[in-house]
């Protein structure tokens, strides 16, 4: 199999209503209790990602007079774009077998029932439909809420849900269906994905870069102190992303079987990478090893394996977790303050330059010189000119979209708080609460 993932995701629906006697047969016979029991797990950990890891990864980030703003812009994203993937999303993201969106037949999961069923990567073998409904929700909740970060201490919360609501549905369904469903251009290019390095990562980084840039900067952005509350916050928050990365990236196998454990292990070794690498580059640039950093560094591995998740020996993984922490690093300490670029959490920094790292790191990785599934003719360069290609097409696909949604938001009902919000704080301009009462 020269594209692992590809066949993973080109998964077959099949109904018991439909199919004559004897294929029914056999397609009750497929369903493996094992692997739905595991995709079901795998999904809830990759709610734990979002609520509570990413909110209070987040949260922890901000000024103390915006934490309850950022945890509920986190939730009601989240929340949204559970209802926008059961209204359209799954049905333009994996229904129909055009190049760049899929169709409507399946527009409130029309057709889906209990006995419908997605095939995984072994022939024969399926879980029930509404399970990767479910697992690939949560991909499309975390993508949206991944972008606030570079939105921090300035958007309004009713902005930040009718630009998700915009965003996901010219931009990241158009994107996963490009990349994981049969049929999509990228897909049938054998653009390597395992778990989202171009559909999840590069996509919301960008649309971080674009947001931030028109909402403008923080008020006092480079000259007031905009140092994040808790860190105590900010690890509890990483640690529960790390956590819930398995489900992420472990369940995009679709299977418990080896992919899985390919998958478990390399996010164990990248992510671990990315920690030293990050506090190894804070040492050298004359920096002490700070929290900060080391929790930074992990999201930057973490980002940096999902697309190799599957795709990558050990060894490779550690190399892909390691230069992705040390690029992020750069872009986030040294390039961005001269840029006075306000991505307030690094959302682009991280997701957008680990994603990039990531995607095109995932050719080299795939090789079977460093330990990855390759065959024994692989070649680099093919596959490293395809994995551009697919960078480029998320990067510019995601960049024209979100300004789009933005600036329907933005000649609508407006991006940004007022200054005295801002400087009052959203917690209570937006809200009307505080995060905490003392």
């Amino acid at each position: 199999m020269r594209f692992r993932y590809k066949y993973i995701t080109a998964f077959t629906v099949l109904s018991l209503a439909t199919l004559p006697a004897p294929a029914a047969a056999w397609v009750a016979a497929a369903v493996d209790k094992g692997d739905t029991a595991w995709m079901m797990t795998a999904t809830v950990l990759v709610l734990l990602m979002i609520v509570p890891g990413l909110a209070l990864f987040y949260g922890g980030l901000v000024r103390t007079k915006n934490m309850l703003s950022m945890l509920t812009q986190v939730l009601g994203v989240c929340a949204l774009a559970m209802l926008v993937w059961v209204g359209w999303g799954y049905s333009l993201a994996f229904s129909g077998g055009g190049p760049f969106i899929g169709d409507g037949a399946k527009l409130f999961l029309a057709g889906v029932t209990p006995e419908t069923l997605a095939e995984t990567f072994t022939a024969g073998v399926a879980i029930p439909e509404y399970v990767f409904v479910s697992f690939q929700m949560t991909f499309a909740a975390i993508t949206a809420a991944l972008v606030l970060g570079g939105l921090a201490e300035r958007l309004k919360f009713a902005a930040a849900l009718l630009f998700a609501a915009i965003w996901l549905t010219i931009v990241y369904f158009p994107i996963a269906h490009m990349v994981w469903a049969a049929g999509g251009y990228l897909f049938e290019m054998g653009a390597l994905d395992f778990a989202g390095g171009t559909v999840v990562h590069i996509n919301a980084g960008v649309a971080a870069l674009v947001g931030a840039l028109m909402l403008g900067r923080r008020t006092g952005y480079q000259r007031d102190v905009m140092a994040p509350h808790s860190l105590v916050m900010t690890l509890i928050g990483a640690g529960l992303l790390w956590v819930g990365w398995f489900g992420f990236n472990a369940g995009s196998a679709l299977e418990a079987n080896g992919a899985a454990a390919l998958a478990m292990v390399n996010t164990f070794v990248a992510t671990a990478a990315g920690v030293l690498a990050w506090m190894l580059a804070e040492k050298v640039a004359g920096y002490k090893c700070s929290l900060l950093g080391a929790a930074s560094g992990a999201i930057a591995g973490l980002v940096a394996v999902t697309p190799a998740a599957g795709n990558s020996g050990p060894l490779g993984a550690i190399l892909l977790g390691a230069i992705a922490s040390g690029g992020c690093f750069w872009f986030v300490t040294m390039l961005k303050p001269r840029l006075r670029l306000d991505d307030s959490l690094d959302a682009f920094g991280i997701h957008g330059i680990g994603g990039i790292i990531g995607s095109l790191g995932t050719a080299i990785v795939y090789a079977p010189a460093l330990g990855g599934p390759g065959a024994a003719d692989y070649a680099v360069a093919p596959q490293l000119a395809t994995q551009a290609v697919a960078v480029a097409v998320a990067v510019l696909w995601s960049g024209i979209g979100s300004a789009v949604a933005f600036g329907i938001v933005k000649v609508t009902i407006g991006l940004r708080v007022s200054e005295d919000v801002e400087r009052e704080g959203l917690d209570l301009g937006e809200h009307g609460e505080r995060a905490y009462n003392y």
